[in-house]
């Protein structure tokens, strides 16, 4: 039998612990900016909602809970601008799914994925767990009128360079998926972190009228609302896909557990710890930024998100090292894509210390 782990990539970030251990060697300690993992409190209005359903004995609903179900459409509906009749589905962090949609959807052999020119790994492995083809394109007329491709995934803002996709590009992708029966995924993980711009949902009704047809929207609770912890995401989007999903994941077991149910449901329905985090993300982007600048690297896009995509005009590996060699640990542009070889990934994900840290040691001649 053939392991299905050889057709996968190897695991981005184990190719990072050599330089994690020369960072961890620090005087003072590493500085991680390479995950982007949170380190600020649950809001506690989520860690008392999770508390009070700790005592759920029965097994839950893989749908949600009507009042989720509820809380999922109505946040669409405010933060994302959709007006329409929407299908929704929590799922076990956004990772998972994407993970596992093409799977989901039937997608095989012989089918081919769309995946950014710069992305986030877990779409190339998904396709890969599906037995799929994967092209990475950022131009749908390079694609020409290839009758394989099933599913194309874009990512705005982008996971890692910040980038925000304008409204008449996805208006674009969604006319050339429908023409074509493709179902267009939307990755929106970081739609609440625009800095420099306001990024725009695939559901808005700028983009899709209220029409979902063909379309599926991500999200993820991780970075908003610090639940990377609790495993809490969602999709939204066309019913017929949505109903598809849930018919398949509960015959999976894929479900949500009740108390992260109830935890989603008060951390969709309150802003307050929403903006108190954008706040300390603003400054410490800010802090990181200047310093990154006056260290001689260039900023690319970044103008959302909880990244700085930073270069030094050299191979990535190079600047990791020379990074690590300061106690500071960041992810390297080869792991979103062979474009990306001269960037790295800075996170916004550090305590202040940590991020004043950085900043001195950055100060540093390099």
């Amino acid at each position: 039998m053939s392991a299905l782990s050889s057709a996968l990539p190897d695991f981005p970030w184990d190719l990072l612990e050599p330089a994690k251990a020369i960072a961890a060697a620090h005087p003072d300690g590493i500085v991680d900016l390479s995950v982007g993992t949170p380190v600020d409190p649950v809001p506690p209005v989520v860690r008392q909602a999770l508390a009070d359903t700790s005592d759920t004995p029965g097994y839950p609903l893989t749908a949600g809970t009507p009042r989720l179900r509820a809380a999922i459409a109505g946040w669409l509906s405010r933060a994302c601008g959709a007006s329409g009749e929407l299908g929704v589905l929590p799922t076990i962090g956004s990772k998972e799914l994407v993970a596992w949609l093409p799977t989901l959807l039937g997608i095989g052999s012989g089918d081919v994925v769309v995946i950014p020119s710069v992305c986030y790994p877990t779409y190339e492995v998904g396709a890969r767990l599906a037995g799929a083809e994967v092209i990475r394109s950022d131009s749908l007329t390079a694609l020409g009128p290839d009758r394989r491709v099933k599913l194309i995934w874009i990512n705005s803002p982008s996971n890692p360079t910040g980038k925000v996709l304008p409204v008449e590009h996805l208006r674009k992708v969604v006319s050339w998926g429908r023409e074509r029966g493709v179902v267009v995924a939307s990755d929106e993980c970081y739609v609440s972190l625009g800095w420099e711009t306001t990024p725009v949902s695939v559901l808005s009704d700028e983009v899709t009228g209220g029409d979902y047809t063909g379309v599926l929207a991500v999200h993820s609770l991780s970075k908003r609302s610090n639940l990377a912890g609790y495993r809490a995401g969602f999709v939204g989007g066309d019913p017929a896909l949505v109903g598809e999903l849930l018919a398949v994941r509960k015959h999976g077991g894929m479900i949500v557990p009740a108390p992260v149910q109830a935890a989603m449901v008060a951390a969709l329905e309150d802003e307050a710890h929403v903006a108190e985090q954008r706040g300390r993300y603003a400054s410490r982007r800010d802090t990181l930024r200047s310093a990154l600048t006056k260290a001689g690297f260039a900023i690319s896009h970044s103008e959302a998100g909880l990244y700085l995509w930073a270069t030094r005009d050299e191979d990535c590996w190079t600047t990791v090292d020379r990074l690590a060699r300061r106690g500071i640990l960041a992810a390297p542009g080869a792991f979103y894509g062979p474009a990306a070889a001269k960037h790295v990934r800075i996170a916004l994900t550090a305590t202040d210390e940590r991020v004043a840290a950085a900043a001195d040691r950055l100060a540093e001649p390099f």
